[in-house]
């Protein structure tokens, strides 16, 4: 086969994938309205030179395509999204954890354990991803403040001096806007990512936030 032949099959190969990954997420969103939202960031790949085996030449590739060990790939946008959700869901975790004292609704204190109970370990699955990559878990170039739904230090404040229909007042409105930014973000993987594991569980999370959003309006 001639090398020119072989380029337009993998070209097509690749033409076909992209079209099928649209259709699955054009599907998902059919079924969960809050799953498939509009992408919020886009990070192009960028090249990545890989070594090669004992003899043989290093090679260049993209970032969307760095494989582990497993044989998954992942891209920037994965990365990104997971070191970014880890500090999003730790701004859901403490906004849940002043409900118990403060919040004058007892099926208010129940929504806000049930955030904490669902988020606390998704932000240790986020961790074990990175880990098993070896990727850090930060990264510095994020501004954590510019995030879909984050509230800032002042809202924090204010909600942490509110009890009774206040508390409830303010607790509703700042996490059911952080849920949207959740997901928001999550649209970033359903539409660009590469790795399937972290594809469903952004996918799962979208979900489960767009309920709480529907729980909360019901408040």
């Amino acid at each position: 086969m001639s090398r020119q032949r072989t380029y337009a099959l993998i070209a097509a190969a690749a033409a076909v994938l992209a079209a099928g990954a649209t259709v699955l997420v054009a599907r998902s969103g059919d079924d969960h309205p809050a799953a498939a939202p509009r992408p919020s960031v886009s990070a192009p790949p960028v090249r990545v030179i890989l070594p090669g085996r004992p003899g043989e030449s290093a090679r260049v590739t993209g970032s969307d395509q760095v494989g582990t060990l497993d044989g998954s790939t992942y891209n920037t946008i994965d990365v990104t999204f997971v070191q970014m959700m880890i500090v999003h869901h730790q701004q859901a975790i403490e906004m849940a954890g002043l409900a118990p004292g403060r919040a004058d609704g007892a099926e208010l204190r129940a929504l806000a354990a049930r955030i904490s109970a669902a988020q606390g370990p998704e932000i240790a699955w986020l961790k074990r991803w990175l880990r098993d990559r070896k990727l850090a878990e930060a990264d510095a170039a994020h501004d954590h403040s510019t995030m879909p739904g984050m509230q800032t230090p002042a809202d924090l404040a204010a909600l942490a001096g509110a009890s009774g229909a206040e508390f409830d007042r303010r607790f509703i409105a700042m996490m059911t806007a952080h849920h949207q930014g959740a997901i928001q973000m999550a649209g970033d993987v359903l539409g660009g990512g590469s790795d399937q594991l972290l594809y469903e569980m952004a996918n799962e999370m979208a979900v489960e936030q767009g309920s709480e959003i529907r729980r909360m309006e019901q408040l």
